[in-house]
């Protein structure tokens, strides 16, 4: 089964979730602003995604500027702040059959749920 950590609030989050309707494929929103990720489950899904923790991270939101940007973090402590702080995790990713991708670019998508 597809899921989608999304983001109502995010134009392309909302484009992906419509794109991932029309394709008539059995799928599972997360709602990961409101059921935050566990450490595990980052951690799983940074291996999915194929990413380092600081690839994942929106670097332009404000509590990362504010709180972490000129800190030397590790990556357990980037990935502790996603879990403080999901709205740093960047949107929306797509897993499906144990790999991942953010799915910003949707012709991307389209081959990823091939």
């Amino acid at each position: 089964m597809i899921q989608i950590y999304h983001n109502p609030r995010c134009g392309k989050s909302r484009n992906c979730l419509a794109f991932i309707e029309n394709t008539k494929q059995e799928f599972e929103v997360i709602p990961y602003l409101t059921q935050n990720p566990s450490f595990d489950e980052l951690q799983t899904l940074l291996q999915q995604l194929d990413l380092k923790p600081l690839q994942l991270i929106r670097t332009k939101e404000k509590i990362w500027i504010e709180n972490y940007k000129d800190k030397s973090l590790t990556d357990d402590e980037i990935v502790q702040a996603m879990v403080e702080n999901p709205i740093l995790i960047e949107r929306p990713i797509v897993v499906k059959n144990g790999k991942a991708i953010i799915g910003r670019d949707l012709e991307a998508v389209a081959g990823f749920l091939e």
